[in-house]
């Protein structure tokens, strides 16, 4: 099997250029520091698996003529991550009912956010994406439309949150720190997707520094730096970075192979 990683969108919450922002990067003419908000794409002829329905979801899914979702792999219920959820339904006539797997305590989160997905018709007036919520804990796989999927803890400052491994391939995004056992998940990985906010320090994304330090213990054969600021240009970035190590762009497409 062997299966593309598409990365739909590589920005912060803000996004990339951000509002009203003048900085060089935002001012940039290089399409590779236009940044939508962090999502992906796991995906081939036959299956279709959508890790975070960014807030840019529905930009996303018509810029790479998305047809079908077998399922969705929620990171986290911050808004820049779920925010696209409600773009879903238009996928529903060609994929039906639509699995949304989501750590146990992120759930009542997005229940809150979306109250109206789960009220009956008469209160709610309008349509609605027809999803499953799926509460997933972190370190047991499970199998979505016949590939093995491993979450695993991270910690967003202090919110537990969920990376995924499949086969050779992992995707984390708004880490400040891995616990031991994740790591240990993750040794072995040809590919790692891993976010770096930017070089100054943040209380809940890890910089530069702290993401470079992590990708040492893991000793992926490539990691590519997603979920990045406008404080990071491309080409600047990438000529400081040590070998193996690149800043991602939205639309890089990663071979993720495996069983």
């Amino acid at each position: 099997m062997s299966l593309k990683l598409t990365l739909l969108g590589t920005g912060t919450s803000h996004g990339v250029p951000e509002i009203a922002c003048q900085c060089l990067v935002c001012t940039s003419t290089n399409p590779r520091n236009k940044r939508l908000r962090t999502s992906a794409w796991l995906h081939d002829e036959k299956h279709s698996i959508l890790i975070d329905a960014s807030a840019d979801f529905r930009q996303q899914a018509l810029q790479h003529h998305m047809r079908r979702l077998d399922a969705i792999l929620l990171t986290h219920a911050h808004h820049d991550h779920i925010g696209g959820l409600d773009d879903v339904r238009a996928l529903n006539a060609t994929s039906g009912r639509i699995p949304v797997y989501v750590l146990g305590s992120e759930a009542e989160r997005i229940q809150r956010t979306f109250y109206y997905f789960f009220e009956p018709l008469a209160q709610r007036g309008g349509g609605i994406p027809d999803i499953d919520l799926i509460k997933v804990p972190a370190f047991h796989a499970f199998l979505v439309a016949g590939i093995s999927v491993l979450p695993l803890l991270a910690f967003h400052g202090t919110l537990c949150i969920l990376g995924y491994r499949f086969h050779n391939t992992a995707y984390l995004t708004d880490v400040k720190t891995l616990p031991d056992e994740t790591v240990d998940q993750l040794k072995g990985v040809d590919h790692l997707v891993i976010n770096a906010l930017r070089y100054r320090q943040h209380s809940t994304h890890m910089n530069i520094d702290e993401t470079l330090d992590m990708i040492k213990r893991i000793a992926p054969k490539k990691a590519y730096l997603i979920h990045t600021t406008h404080d990071l240009d491309y080409d600047a970035v990438n000529a400081e970075l040590p070998e193996g190590v690149e800043l991602a762009y939205d639309g890089l497409e990663i071979e993720v192979s495996g069983e």
